[in-house]
């Protein structure tokens, strides 16, 4: 079985990170392949940035030319899943939803430490209409955007436990870290909790091995039926850049609302 670990941003040691804990979860005689868009956001910290990811995402998918059974999807609370499930005839699934599945497995209650509070709005709605937020106790931000998760792990670990502390007295049984680039970090948060502690990645890994082996995959019958035929200009962009471009070496540009206008 081969499985896909999608990194929806573009910093590729997020994407090593990611593909180290789904490779650690994963059964024996798993592959796991990981990869990120060739454009896009560096790290996704809001809704125009998600949707940026979303299309590099499904951009990325649709010109990758390698086999696979199973993707998984590593941003959390983040669009384009749906589209995914459209796009591909293989199970999608996205770590926001897998760790909340198996969080209420574990406990009555669970909640989500994730990264900026800005994110914390987003969570809740995706788990709104996967239809698992009433089992929520609590989603906080640490503070900390994706990029600085990477830069001192003692820090990021001492700053996602004080936070999910504060999660367990809102009445959490179970965390969830709620960010791709948290992977990794599970068995140092839950020895200092003695709680579980679900990882998304990795759960999202687990589940996707069960679907495949019970020979499953999504429903096409209505939600997610193939994109019908149709002219879309410049599809897939990554098709109609220069080589160097579509590798991000020379399209690397800094935005900024205030400047542009916006």
């Amino acid at each position: 079985m081969r499985i896909l670990v999608m990194n929806p941003n573009t910093t590729a040691s997020m994407t090593a990170s990611i593909r180290a804990t789904a490779t650690a979860a994963a059964a024996p005689g798993t592959e796991i392949i990981a990869t990120e868009p060739r454009w896009g956001p560096e790290s996704i910290e809001g809704h125009f940035e998600g949707c940026l990811s979303a299309a590099a995402v499904l951009d990325r998918l649709a010109t990758l030319d390698t086999p696979f059974d199973a993707l998984v999807m590593a941003g959390f609370g983040e669009p384009g899943r749906e589209g995914a499930q459209e796009l591909l005839d293989v199970p999608v699934l996205d770590i926001t939803e897998s760790a909340a599945q198996m969080a209420m497995m574990l406990g009555h209650a669970y909640g989500i430490v994730t990264t900026l509070d800005r994110a914390v709005p987003q969570i809740r709605d995706r788990l709104l209409t996967a239809g698992l937020l009433q089992r929520c106790a609590a989603v906080r931000g640490t503070g900390l955007g994706v990029l600085e998760l990477e830069r001192d792990e003692e820090r990021t670990v001492e700053v996602v436990i004080e936070t999910a502390r504060e999660v367990v007295r809102a009445g959490a049984e179970v965390i969830c870290l709620g960010c791709g680039g948290m992977a990794g970090l599970q068995e140092k948060v839950a020895a200092a909790l003695g709680l579980p502690v679900v990882d998304g990645v990795a759960a999202a890994v687990k589940f996707a091995e069960a679907v495949v082996g019970l020979g499953l995959t999504t429903s096409t019958g209505r939600s997610f039926a193939p994109p019908r035929p149709k002219t879309i200009g410049c599809w897939p962009l990554s098709t109609h850049l220069p080589l160097e471009r579509a590798q991000g070496s020379a399209c690397n540009t800094e935005f900024s609302a205030q400047t542009s206008g916006i």
